[in-house]
């Protein structure tokens, strides 16, 4: 199939932006467009970047998916991914998200980098990763698929954002320095019962050579991670679903924990609703 020409990117972009404004998913794009390229997804997601910019939203960093066995196995792929960041998905620790702006969505615990400098280029060592990083915190990713039913192959959540919904940051932050990152482990509970238990030596072995893959990944697409930025390197272990009244809290151990409901408010959806 030949790459998608830019009005088709642009009509599958609009699409994607509606689904996630009205909370209705639409079919997978794999099923309707067979031969999708690598470079079709992307440019599907950097046009939901677009429609976001134009709004006023703000990209604040990256994340990174698909990077453990788990999360592969479960979205039947062998290649990581990456998504944009916005300021309205930002949660603070402790809120509750309004089940009525998601569509199916699941939660994810990671290790946040927040940088402190510059990063960028084809080759980036796990050491340069870490002299890069101002400080970590315990973090929770709500990933929420626009295709219905998690029906999804790796193009189709490229496309999507990399499935990106919310994410919270835990309210300490934690030097980067002495920390063991590949013997991490977390806990995450749901309503106070164990659900999902991760080490992040399960995030391409090392959630540092995670990020070392985004920046080599986002090279090519002329793209650098800025200071400030925040990185979500990948979730160590399946994503559990939520539902209402559904409270997360991910337990890091020494470096503390993150804490996050779901309700249903009844909230109005809108073309341009700005994500709470």
């Amino acid at each position: 199939m030949a790459p998608l020409d830019e009005l088709t990117r642009a009509a599958l972009a609009e699409e994607l932006w509606k689904a996630e404004c009205m909370a209705t998913p639409v079919s997978p794009l794999t099923d309707r467009y067979a031969g999708l390229e690598q470079d079709d997804s992307y440019g599907i997601q950097a046009e939901v970047a677009r429609i976001r910019a134009g709004l006023g939203h703000r990209v604040v960093g990256k994340k990174v998916g698909l990077t453990s066995p788990a999360m592969q196995e479960m979205a039947g792929v062998r290649e990581p991914d990456f998504g944009q960041l916005f300021d309205v998905m930002e949660a603070t620790d402790g809120d509750e998200l309004d089940l009525d702006t998601l569509i199916a969505p699941k939660v994810e615990p990671e290790i946040a980098f927040v940088l402190g400098k510059r990063l960028e280029g084809p080759q980036v060592a796990p050491r340069q990763v870490l002299a890069a990083i101002d400080f970590i915190a315990p973090a929770l990713e709500i990933v929420d698929s626009r295709i219905a039913d998690w029906r999804i192959r790796w193009h189709d959540t490229v496309a999507d954002n990399g499935s990106s919904a919310r994410f919270v940051l835990g309210d300490r932050a934690f030097s980067p320095h002495g920390v063991d990152f590949e013997a991490l482990t977390v806990m995450v509970e749901r309503n106070g019962h164990p659900v999902a238990r991760g080490c992040m030596g399960d995030v391409l072995g090392s959630p540092l050579r995670s990020v070392g893959w985004l920046v080599q990944k986002l090279s090519t697409h002329g793209i650098a991670l800025e200071a400030g930025d925040v990185v979500l390197p990948g979730s160590p272990c399946r994503a559990v679903d939520a539902d209402s009244d559904d409270v997360f809290r991910a337990d890091f151990g020494a470096l503390g924990a993150v804490t996050l409901g779901f309700v249903r408010r009844g909230t109005q959806q809108s073309d341009e609703r700005k994500p709470q």
